[in-house]
Parts: C-alpha cells; structure tokens; sequence
C-alpha cells in the first residue's frame, strides 16, 4: 500500500487588515506583465490590468510562516470583504533579502530581490465578495526568516491589524500522546518530499474549497444497474466521511462536511453499464481508465481544458473496482480493491480495506515494520475494522502540521 507524505512545521503568524480595490475593473485600463521569473507555477496565467483605487478596508489577509531545517512555508489568505473583484495582485518585501521564493502555488509567483507578487491564476483570478484565496510557496533561507511587515493588493497599501490566527488545539488523550508524537517522528525521518508534495487529500479538499470528486474505475465485467452505481456512490461518501467527520470543528478545519461527488465512471465495454442517463460522464477504453485530461493527478495546475465536460467534471481521485484484486492500494490518486469485495460490503457501515486506503489519499502511513504501541488501530493492517480513535488523531495531527499552508 503507498501513501503520500509531509512534514512538521512550526508555526507563527502575522495579520494584516488590507485596504482593497472598491470597484470592478475598468473598460479599457491597461497594464503590463509582472516582471521576473515565474517560481514554481504552470498551467496558463491571469495577468490583470487595474484601474485606479482608492483605500477601503476591504480585505482581511493572514500571514504565516512555518521554519523548517533548510528552509520555510509562508502563505497569505485573503479574504474580499469588498464588491467582487475581476483579478487581484499581492504584493510584499521580505525584510531579509535571503528569503526566496523557491516553490508557489495557488497563483503566479515572481520575486525581485526582496520584492514578491503574486498574480491569480486561470481558476482563481476572480474573487466574489466573502471569498479568499489562499496563495502559499516554499522559500530557502540564508539566515534570518522575518515576517513581511506590510503588503499590497491591487496596488494599495495594507492598513492596520488583524488578531493572528487562534493557536492550534492540540489536546489528545495522555495515553495517546506519546505514541503520536512517536509516529509524526517516524513521518519526518523517513517520508520524501515532505514539503514539496500538492497531491494529497487536504490539497484536493482545499482547492475544491470543501469538496472531493472521484471517477469509478470499473475493471471488471460484471454488470452495474443504476441501483447499484448509486449504493457504490452511497457508500464512497459514507467511507470518506468516516475521516473528514474527525476534522469537523477542530482546530481551524474550515468545513464541517464533505460532499464526495462521482463524476465519471470508467469501463473496458459501455454495456456493462445498465444505465443510460447522463448523470456522469462515461469513458469507454481498453484499460477502463477515466480520462487523464479530467484527472487532477495529471493536472495539478488546474487546467482542465482538455477534460470533456469541463472542470466541473474533473476527477481528484479513482476508485479503482478489479475483479479478484486482493487486498488494497491507495495514495494521492486515489483508491485500488476488489470488486467483489466492496459489492458484498455495501450494506455495511464501515468497508476496513477502503477506508484504510482512504487514509493513504491523507498521508497516513502503514505500520509493517513498527508499533507504537496502542493496540489495533485501522492504519495497522488487520487490527481493527474501523476508523479508530487513534486513527481520527493522526488525521488531526496532519492537518495541525499542514494548515498553515492554507491560511490556518
């Protein structure tokens, strides 16, 4: 079983209330490129043109850096308390001209010596009021790791103070506390890429802004009625709430559901199918794979252009059903089972082996080769049926090291 990884950070922060853009774009302003290098974004790029502004508290943007051996994670989330926005552009001077922007995300990141901008992306250019986005990177270091102490959006300086984010609630049991930090040591010695990996399940989550959508690869050729495409959906979305009901009002977790849509189902032949309505898109190949143009494994930028029905049919993940499949797979692109096996479990409450696999697709690691010593738990193959309590905390323990990524 594979599993995708992260590591911990160590968090402060630094609010600011922003001064905002008080009106829509004007026809026919004009502008011209950021200039410098673009760090660590692909896919197309929004490069806005701004009409004059005027100062109005109408943002809210939260600072936080996390330090790390060899470098940092910084992220800005900027909520629009202000009229609907068309394109926006954040601007900051590290204090330190040893802070680089080495890796970014949720936008278009360029750096002049100290200066940073960052500019939306394709999806994300556009900011309804009550909306945030929330632009993050990896930096190297050569010494100090100062915050910004002011910023800019739209070219208009930020104005006053924010409170800083509440401090993490990090409250297990005793007897749970030891074991835990335990195995989020184990995570930071031998897990790659800590910092690097955008795949797992809280970025899906996130850039889905509290949603997962999944294709149903059906590799087999028994038949599917329409009863039983939507038990297997029923049963998806109860599995995956039975850990994003974990996160639901603990410690800044933003939603308190999360819809799990399917979009697509996949098959060697479409008459194995016994349905013929539209409610989601039907991808017929030898490999009964669902279309790599909708996948957000292969797309990372958020370009779905090339995906038949649009973004909005876009996949973040596969459930992948094999006949005589033995066991269980799982990671950031999704889940692998038997067909058999989850067809003769839908009656039940809880599915051990896709639920398993499911903590994988969150970073959760197997327990092969070590115990930490709290008898059985659902991470440790085989030892228990179900989402347990020391499960549920490892998931928190996740995201209390991952938030700051996102703004929390």
């Amino acid at each position: 079983m594979s599993s995708s990884r992260t590591g911990r950070m160590l968090r402060h922060g630094l609010a600011v209330l922003c001064a905002v853009l008080s009106g829509s774009l004007a026809a026919g302003a004009s502008g011209s490129p950021v200039a410098g290098p673009v760090v660590g974004a692909s896919g197309p790029a929004v490069t806005a043109t701004f009409a004059a502004v005027r100062e109005t508290p109408g943002c809210q943007a939260v600072y936080i850096s996390s330090r790390w051996a060899g470098g940092f994670t910084g992220g800005v989330k900027v909520t629009n308390l202000g009229p609907p926005l068309t394109g926006w552009r954040l601007e900051w001077d590290f204090a330190d001209r040893g802070q680089r922007v080495t890796r970014g995300w949720n936008g278009v990141f360029a750096q002049e010596g100290g200066h940073v901008t960052v500019t939306g992306m394709w999806w994300n250019s556009g900011l309804a009021t009550g909306d945030a986005v929330s632009p993050g990177f990896n930096g190297s270091l050569a010494g100090r790791n100062p915050d910004p102490v002011s910023f800019r959006l739209n070219g208009v300086a930020c104005a006053g103070l924010a409170p800083p984010p509440a401090p993490g609630r990090w409250n297990p049991p005793k007897r749970l506390a030891g074991p835990l930090g335990q195995v989020w040591r184990h995570v930071e010695s031998t897990y790659p890429d800590l910092y690097g990996a955008r795949n797992r399940g809280w970025d899906q989550i996130m850039a889905n802004r509290g949603s997962i959508s999944y294709c149903v690869r059906w590799d087999s050729a028994a038949k599917v009625s329409a009863e039983l495409r939507d038990r297997i959906h029923a049963a998806l979305a109860r599995q995956f709430g039975k850990w994003t009901d974990a996160l639901t009002g603990w410690d800044s977790w933003p939603y308190e559901k999360v819809p799990v849509r399917v979009v697509g189902w996949a098959v060697r032949d479409r008459s194995a199918l016994e349905w013929r309505d539209d409610s989601v898109e039907v991808h017929v190949n030898a490999a009964a794979e669902c279309a790599l143009a909708c996948s957000r494994f292969s797309h990372q930028d958020g370009d779905y252009s090339g995906c038949p029905g649009g973004a909005a049919r876009h996949y973040d993940l596969s459930l992948w059903l094999t006949s005589g499949f033995p066991g269980g797979a799982g990671g950031d692109w999704g889940q692998r089972l038997g067909s058999e096996y989850l067809v003769g479990a839908l009656a039940e409450e809880d599915i051990p082996v896709l639920q398993h696999e499911i903590g994988h697709t969150f970073g959760l690691d197997d327990f092969y080769d070590w115990d930490p010593g709290v008898g059985g738990f659902l991470m440790k193959a085989g030892s228990a049926g179900r989402v347990t309590e020391f499960d549920r905390w490892m998931l928190r323990d996740w995201w209390r090291h991952l938030k700051s990524r996102y703004g929390y």
